[in-house]
């Protein structure tokens, strides 16, 4: 298709040159014209001027030549020669300007096997670039050549569908996903940040392809995951990636959730559903992904606990503790970091209901002070997801939870201010222990130290040195020890 300039009411009224203020793209402008190749500003940029997004964090140009040569010209014709980072393999390069990232890439036509997402990769012009495309909103193209800078090349009626708020590929779109997986991800992605819809043939097509996501590593696919889970309304992609069977590809634990059973009348909640509706709670409150990744998995314990006893019920005993093993086996087989950001969720999952069994009853200070002490500094983003959790329609249920959480929260300040218990380490130690009844280490010492734990959160003594050393005296005496004179 050839390129054509778009004349619509819609881009008569807007002013594209407005989109290229920024003095990197006449820099960028003057330096193709001194390597006499042809330039242009194409993708999530311009998609995201016209769309009102926000002030870019990437911009991507389009070189008909070499892309590697214009982004060392442009260093060179940047205050202090910024440093450009050239990746052969794939014929592009990056520099950094003004804490943006600008990536160069000569125009190219692509080809692909069957096997592999890595492209044969031949120079071609710029309509064979708009073609490998993902989406016809991403073709779209600004020029820098001086005498048309500014004007918007649009071969695939990328702004109609911007207006309709649909996301279509340039070609077909079978070829587009069997070509590279990834880009069925990206699909449910943008649909997910932009509230777009998916065009029936094209999410037609990433059904059909969607075992085709398994030649994705999974570091890619992990990060499309995060952007869905961090736009404003995560179940919109989540909900498409299991309509397409996509979900039960990267997240068979998910997937397992979804379904009621019933027997002998008795039904139990779709915990799929439920799950993505505590997200969606959740995406209101806090932007942490991994705060968004613990209400994703709170549940994924309850499909293999699932029980039926004929006198309660469904049940899902230590579903909390099944699940806070899973995330482990989830992060490693998505080679997610297995570090403190791993064990955040994993706490998170294994406490998850414990804020509710504390709201359904009286709250006292040694529930709180055991809350407080085990949650360490996870207490309040616990609360958060608890509060989340919530998902009942019944408006009185729903009002007398959150206010009992209310009042939960109330009393963790209220005995954290008088009681310090948060990541508390108990005032006496083993050392003091040893010293004073002339031990070597030994079972009493533990039995001593979780003494004097167990009596501070129960608030049978205060958190204080004094008071911790006396009982150390008094169990010592039971254990038979003799004080060291």
């Amino acid at each position: 298709m050839l390129n054509t300039y778009v004349n619509s009411i819609f881009l008569i009224q807007m002013n594209y040159k407005a989109a290229l203020n920024s003095p990197i793209f006449s820099i960028i402008s003057k330096s193709a014209k001194a390597l006499n190749v042809d330039a242009y500003v194409i993708g999530g940029f311009v998609r995201d001027f016209i769309l009102k997004r926000g002030t870019a964090k990437d911009i991507d140009i389009v070189a008909i030549g070499s892309g590697i040569e214009l982004a060392k010209e442009v260093a060179k014709n940047l205050p202090n020669s910024p440093k450009v980072q050239v990746f052969k393999t794939y014929g592009t390069a990056m520099l950094r300007y003004n804490d943006i990232e600008i990536e160069f890439v000569g125009a190219r036509r692509e080809s692909y096997t069957e096997d592999s997402r890595n492209p044969k990769v031949e120079s071609g012009t710029l309509t064979d670039d708009q073609n490998r495309r993902d989406f016809t909103i991403n073709a779209l193209a600004l020029n820098l050549d001086n005498t048309r800078f500014g004007d918007l090349l649009d071969p695939f009626n990328g702004i109609e569908d911007l207006e309709k708020g649909v996301l279509v590929t340039p070609l077909d779109p079978d070829i587009t996903f069997s070509d590279d997986p990834l880009r069925m991800l990206r699909a449910i992605r943008f649909a997910s940040q932009l509230n777009f819809y998916i065009d029936k043939t094209t999410l037609a097509a990433i059904t059909k392809n969607s075992s085709r996501i398994k030649i994705i590593t999974n570091e890619r696919i992990v990060t499309e995951i995060n952007k869905i889970l961090s736009s404003s309304k995560p179940s919109l992609g989540f909900l498409l990636l299991e309509e397409t069977g996509l979900l039960q590809y990267i997240l068979p634990e998910l997937s397992a959730l979804k379904g009621i059973d019933e027997i002998e009348g008795q039904k139990h909640k779709d915990n799929f559903y439920h799950s993505l509706e505590v997200v969606d709670n959740i995406a209101k409150h806090t932007d942490n992904v991994w705060l968004r990744w613990a209400a994703l998995l709170h549940d994924i314990g309850k499909a293999p606990t699932k029980k039926f006893n004929k006198k309660i019920g469904w049940t899902f005993h230590a579903h909390e503790f099944e699940g806070s093993k899973m995330v482990y086996h989830l992060f490693k087989r998505l080679k997610m970091p297995l570090n403190d950001k791993m064990k955040y969720v994993q706490k998170l999952v294994l406490m998850s209901s414990r804020p509710i069994v504390l709201a359904n009853d009286i709250v006292t200070d040694s529930a709180v002070r055991r809350l407080v002490f085990d949650a360490g500094d996870y207490v309040d983003d616990l609360m958060t997801l608890c509060e989340a959790d919530i998902t009942t329609k019944n408006p009185k249920k729903f009002s007398k939870y959150h206010n009992n959480f209310k009042i939960v929260r109330e009393k963790i300040i209220e005995v954290e201010a008088r009681d310090q218990v948060r990541n508390f380490q108990p005032p006496i130690t083993g050392e003091d222990i040893m010293k004073l009844f002339n031990l070597k280490p030994s079972r009493e010492i533990g039995v001593i130290k979780d003494k004097i734990k167990e009596a501070i959160l129960e608030g049978e003594i205060s958190n204080n040195y004094d008071e911790a050393y006396q009982l150390m005296i008094n169990e010592g005496k039971k254990l038979g020890l003799k004080l060291n004179s």
